[in-house]
């Protein structure tokens, strides 16, 4: 339980973090969300007596139970602002069923109209929905527009082999992006753009679901956009990347875009990446061998 309070409390103080980078300097909090906070976390050390079933005992209740998580979560919640709850995991038929409709929903979307008119493939998604590691990048390309499938083109090439570095696949691993659609670019025949924030609003809600079907034990943000769009920060990738955030519950690591190792090829930014990836692997508690703890180390 005390591990739990420190994640609870260590997301909200991130959240408030976010809203501050965002200039919101007030926060209306209700009567039940500090007598939420105000509770203790357990310790492993029981006392007893009256005291211990008086500090256990949440607000609102009669029976001196713990209060569950998922509930403390849903108070910290601010004004229009939805807390995934923590529900059961669907059993594996029901989850395929539950990842083939929204898959379906997402490819049929036309919530941005400019955008739904220009695209000839919706990205949804790739590899397991079983996977413990999730990549969510910013937004498809050409290629990935052509074939709709994320991470397909020379960026995506390069994703493939950090992941295989590791001792995965892309069948082991999910990968999605902010954006399903390409943002279109109205009077240019090649190129990108950016999403714009509220095309990631509108379209994030899937991201969301496939999270939260998924539930991978880690999460790595490739490049700034996706940092923005994940976490609302908007400070730069190079200050952010290698630190551990948390999003919705899940470990975060921000790191790179491939893109951007496809246009600095210096060791040592390469060899940043790695790290951020040999942390990954640390966390979720794979094997490193020698050989990768020393990738794009100079001689």
């Amino acid at each position: 339980m005390a591990d739990a309070y420190e994640q609870l409390l260590d997301a909200t103080i991130q959240h408030l973090e976010d809203l501050k980078s965002h200039g919101v300097r007030h926060v209306a909090v209700s009567p039940e969300t500090l007598r939420a906070l105000a509770q203790p976390p357990a310790t492993g050390t029981p006392a007893s007596g009256p005291a211990r079933a008086e500090r256990q005992k949440p607000a609102g209740s009669e029976t001196g139970a713990p209060q569950p998580v998922a509930e403390q979560t849903a108070l910290l919640a601010l004004p229009g602002e939805t807390v995934p709850s923590q529900s059961p995991p669907l059993d594996p038929q029901a989850k395929a069923v539950a990842f083939a409709a929204l898959r379906e929903r997402a490819l049929a979307c036309v919530k941005c109209p400019h955008l739904a008119s220009s695209r000839k493939n919706v990205a949804f998604g790739v590899g397991s929905i079983d996977a413990q590691l999730m990549f969510v990048g910013e937004a498809p390309g050409a290629d990935e527009d052509e074939q709709g499938e994320p991470f397909v083109g020379k960026a995506g090439q390069l994703l493939t082999k950090i992941i295989q570095a590791t001792g995965l696949s892309r069948a082991d691993v999910y990968i999605a992006n902010i954006l399903k659609c390409r943002p279109d670019t109205p009077g240019q025949s090649a190129g990108n753009r950016k999403p714009t924030s509220g095309e990631m609003a509108t379209c994030i809600p899937y991201l969301h679901e496939q999270i939260d079907l998924i539930r991978p034990k880690v999460i790595v943000a490739l490049g700034a956009t996706a940092v923005e769009g994940l976490l609302g920060k908007t400070i730069g990738i190079t200050k952010l990347r290698g630190t551990w955030k948390t999003y919705r519950g899940t470990p975060l690591m921000p790191t790179y875009h491939p893109a951007y190792l496809l246009r600095n090829q210096a060791m040592s930014e390469k060899r940043k990446v790695w790290e951020d990836m040999l942390a990954v692997m640390e966390k979720l508690e794979m094997p490193i061998t020698e050989k990768q703890r020393n990738y794009f180390l100079k001689a």
